[in-house]
């Protein structure tokens, strides 16, 4: 059941309210509650609660909330796209595939310049993109969305299909299997009919 305090992304009011909190979270540091565990690093973060960064041992007071896990590559905060896809819409973002799972980065990581050749770069901080995507990071598309109100986090669910629609398409089908196996059923059935019909005798 979804949290009161927990909102997804709506185009009238903007991001949703945990988005800004989680980008600002200071991940990888110790845990102020549980610093003695041997997992006290803060990885985690509640997107009911939007505060500060949880470690696995804060999860129990966490529960039926919804919590991501964040991750590292290159010293930068990461989270995977199976996992953010499920609460924004990240499109115009670039992905990259590490460790065999695709992630995109929480936060800018502006470059000095560009590499030679680059065509595509981030509009916010320039850094260069692999591929024809708009920004680097949910960061910078974040800050995108105050010059342009075109760009969204608000996900659209896909259009439902019909079950009728199954049903008519399911009948065409039949109806044609039917069809094309007409003839020898009908010739059948005229022959068992044709010798159940009585014929007079001859005068």
């Amino acid at each position: 059941m979804m949290s009161p305090m927990f909102r997804l992304g709506n185009e009238d009011t903007g991001p949703p309210p945990w988005l800004r909190p989680l980008l600002e979270a200071s991940f990888f540091v110790p845990c102020q509650f549980h610093g003695d565990s041997n997992k006290s690093e803060c990885n985690l973060y509640c997107l009911d609660c939007m505060g500060n960064a949880l470690c696995s041992s804060c999860l129990p007071g966490h529960k039926d909330h919804h919590v991501v896990q964040i991750r590292r590559s290159s010293y930068h905060n990461v989270i995977r796209v199976s996992e953010v896809s499920k609460f924004i819409d990240i499109s115009c973002i670039q992905t990259y595939i590490i460790n065999s799972a695709k992630i995109v980065f929480l936060n800018e990581r502006p470059q000095p310049r560009p590499g030679k050749g680059v065509t595509d770069a981030c509009e916010i901080c320039s850094r260069s993109l692999l591929d024809s995507f708009r920004f680097c990071s949910i960061g910078c598309k974040l800050e995108g969305m105050r010059t342009n109100p075109e760009l969204t986090f608000t996900l659209h669910p896909e259009p439902r299909r019909e079950p009728t629609h199954d049903s008519e398409s399911d009948e065409s089908s039949v109806g044609s299997s039917i069809s094309s196996g007409t003839p020898p059923i009908v010739i059948s059935y005229r022959t068992s009919r044709r010798k159940g019909v009585p014929h007079r005798a001859p005068f």
